[in-house]
Order: structure tokens, then C-alpha cells, then sequence
């Protein structure tokens, strides 16, 4: 299997979380691309570069797109994606998500997918200290 990733997030999000997964890693064994989507964008011009950033990594087994927040901008031209394209897409990106996926690179698409979901899901967690009684 050979998915790529792409991130679609606002601003330099994407680039910066990939950095830190990939760091963390020593390597980002995946296809991967960021688009970042300023504030002021035009979404049709955006979407035109996700659609070629899409091509860039689609080798044949589709690609997972990763959103920053659901709803937003990036979100919204990930979700025109999906009428053109063979990907799935998943918002709500973080660190541990990124993490998980970078270590099973020869997943299929809707494997990745369930990687990505179970990685967020168990990367956020909370850390209290006992209390005095």
C-alpha cells in the first residue's frame, strides 16, 4: 500500500505538525504534503492547489486528508475533495495522530484512517495530581 497524506490546515499548521511528527520519528516514512490556508483566501484558488497537491500524491491507493477544525475553511475544501477524489478525510489533527500514522505507512487508506482516529483518541489524556486530602 502506498497512501499519501495531506494536511489542509489553517495557516502553517500542517507544515509545523508534520516537522514535529516526523522529528519525533526521525523520519516521515509517508507521501506527505501541507496546504496552508490563510484567512483571506479565495477557497476556489486554494482547492485548486489541493486538487494538484491530490494528484502529486494519489499513487493509485488514495490519500487521507487531515483537517485542523471541523467546519473551518480547510475543512470545507477537504469536503470538495471528496466529490472528485478516492480519499477520506479527518479533522481534528494532532501530534499523536500524525505520530500514529507515520508508523504504519503500508497501511490501506481506510486502515490509516483507523490508525489516525484510535492515535488522536489516545494521545489526549489527562494528567492530575493527587489531590490532599
Amino acid at each position: 500500500m502506498n497512501v499519501g497524506l495531506l494536511l489542509i490546515t489553517h495557516n502553517d499548521l500542517g507544515r509545523y505538525l508534520l516537522d514535529t511528527a516526523s522529528g519525533i520519528l526521525g523520519s516521515c516514512p509517508v507521501r506527505t504534503r501541507s496546504l496552508n490556508v490563510p484567512g483571506s483566501c479565495d477557497p476556489d484558488k486554494v482547492l485548486e492547489k489541493a486538487c494538484a497537491l491530490h494528484r502529486e500524491l494519489d499513487q493509485g491507493d488514495g490519500v487521507l486528508v487531515l483537517t485542523d477544525l471541523y467546519g473551518s475553511t480547510p475543512s470545507n475544501i477537504a469536503a470538495r475533495l471528496l466529490e472528485k477524489y478516492n480519499i477520506l478525510v479527518i479533522s481534528g489533527v494532532n501530534v499523536p495522530m500524525l505520530v500514529r500514522i507515520l508508523n504504519y505507512p503500508t497501511c490501506s487508506l481506510e486502515e490509516m484512517a483507523n490508525k489516525a482516529l484510535t492515535g488522536a483518541r489516545d494521545g489526549v489524556v489527562v494528567t492530575a495530581r493527587k489531590l490532599a486530602s
